[in-house]
């Protein structure tokens, strides 16, 4: 008996079959190529990028113990005919969140192809999938070894990584060592990539002691300082940003309209908080100080305050401003018309709401009402048992070609059972699987709201036969001459 093949020549006896179509059929056992079920089950005219990326995917996340060859060996041997491209590399590394340290051995196997060397993009995958891990240590052996590629991209997604778990204090080494260790520069572009990333999780405190630290090499410009305006507000610290506007003030800086929409939305913000009748008074001392001083209002100023007049329940005064937005020469946008739509709702002015959607899609902002913003409304609608007029709605969202899916049939469903119309639930029901939405049935709970009740049965009286009656009449005789019998001494005294 011969000795079995090596993995070696199985590969190469498989490439000579694939490349040469030849008269002779080698004969081999299925077993020969258990590990190969990837290859056989397609041609490789007929595989597309997310089949690949599932192979590899079911690669990386298999038990180590299970396979004594390593990871780069592995993938060398089953997917050498595979060229990796950036789409590639990114849908393997979204579908294996659990593969941990494995995706090193993964990046090896990329770069082992002579044709593939990382870009800032690539790059940027595998700092933004160990990020989300927080396997930071990976993260930075990995930009050590790959510093002459390391462009913006890489940056920003090491700074978004390290911002959004927490480590503020880290991306101030981050910032001071960036240039020598990872090759990233230290310019004005850079330090406003951070300071906006800081910023927008509310560590303005880091990001101003960042930007005073460098003003000597790198001096801050007034987009710098209205995104450090903003941070503090972001972290509802109104005092602070007000003196660092005074600051900016006093040493030649203008304040952007930014920076202004920020404080209003951070004044708005605390006294919803704490008295939200102060409201308008305070949001007309921010709106007195950018007249002051000059600043333009925009578009995004009057969604803030309709915003915040809306969650208190002030439509109508949202309303008023939305119509008078254009004696500042401003016209609304399609977050304008989304703001007042959901308000409309909510207030139960679902005609008016229906007539904001009509003009919205007039004003050419048809395109912003996606699947996301109608499923908004139909929970709204939901919500306050305006079921009826959701299906109004629902109409529209599939006269608009949104793509439907499992949420919105499932809250649909759920809704009209609770109201105890099974009829309507099994209509969506058989809808959905007539569209191909896998919805899978399930108990849903019927409010006892509207539930039937059901009527206590009166029991009829029977009539008395003539025997009965008598008999009854003797009873109550008896008991009125008994009434009138006089009681022995002895049970008087005893009552």
């Amino acid at each position: 008996m011969p000795p079995p093949l090596t993995s070696l020549q199985l590969r190469r006896l498989l490439h000579r079959c694939l490349s040469s179509p030849s008269p002779l059929k080698p004969h081999f056992t299925p077993t020969h190529f258990s590990r190969l079920p990837f290859l056989l089950s397609k041609p490789l005219s007929t595989q597309t990028p997310d089949s690949i990326a599932q192979s590899l995917s079911s690669e990386l996340l298999e038990d180590p113990n299970s396979d004594p060859l390593a990871i780069t060996q592995r993938l060398q041997l089953h997917f050498s005919h595979i060229k990796p491209t950036p789409l590639l590399i990114s849908q393997t590394l979204n579908i294996s969140p659990e593969a941990g340290r494995t995706v090193l051995g993964f990046n090896d196997w990329v770069l082992s192809d002579p044709d593939f060397k990382h870009t800032d993009e690539t790059l940027s995958f595998f700092v933004d999938y160990f990020g989300r891990r927080k396997d930071f240590k990976a993260a930075h052996d990995l930009l050590v070894s790959n510093k002459s590629v390391a462009g913006p991209k890489t940056l920003e997604s090491s700074i978004d990584r390290l911002v959004r778990a927490g480590r503020s204090t880290q991306v101030l080494g981050f910032f001071e060592r960036m240039e020598k260790d990872y090759g990233f520069k230290r310019d004005k572009d850079s330090l406003r990539l951070i300071v906006e990333k800081l910023c927008e999780k509310g560590y303005a405190s880091y990001a101003e002691k960042m930007v005073k630290d460098s003003a000597n090499e790198i001096f801050p410009d007034e987009m710098i300082c209205d995104l450090l305006i903003k941070g503090w507000c972001v972290d509802g610290k109104i005092d602070e940003a007000r003196r660092l506007a005074g600051e900016m003030y006093r040493g030649g800086f203008e304040i952007g309209t930014m920076a202004y929409n920020a404080m209003l939305d951070c004044v708005c913000k605390l006294c919803r908080e704490k008295d939200p009748f102060r409201l308008h008074s305070e949001a007309e001392k921010v709106l007195l100080d950018m007249d002051y001083y000059g600043v333009p209002r925009n578009v995004e100023t009057f969604n803030v305050l309709m915003n915040n007049l809306c969650k208190i329940r002030k439509t109508e005064d949202a309303l008023k401003l939305f119509y008078r937005m254009g004696e500042w020469g401003c016209y609304p946008d399609a977050e304008s018309h989304l703001i007042l739509i959901r308000s409309l709702y909510q207030a139960a002015r679902v005609g008016e709401g229906d007539e904001m959607i009509d003009r919205m899609k007039s004003s050419g902002f048809g395109d912003q009402l996606d699947v996301k913003e109608y499923y908004g409304f139909l929970k709204i609608l939901c919500g306050i048992e305006r079921v009826e007029h959701a299906m109004t709605v629902f109409k529209k969202m599939k006269a608009d070609g949104c793509k439907l899916g499992i949420k919105t049939y499932d809250l649909l469903m759920g809704k009209w059972c609770a109201h105890n119309r099974l009829d309507r639930a099994n209509a969506l029901y058989n809808e959905a699987l007539k569209n191909g939405v896998p919805v899978e049935p399930k108990p849903y709970k019927v409010d006892p709201r509207y539930m039937k009740k059901t009527k206590a049965v009166k029991k009829e009286k029977k009539r008395e036969t003539l025997p009965e009656k008598m008999a009854r009449k003797r009873r109550c005789l008896k008991q009125i001459r008994l009434s009138f019998v006089k009681k022995s001494q002895r049970t008087r005294r005893y009552a």
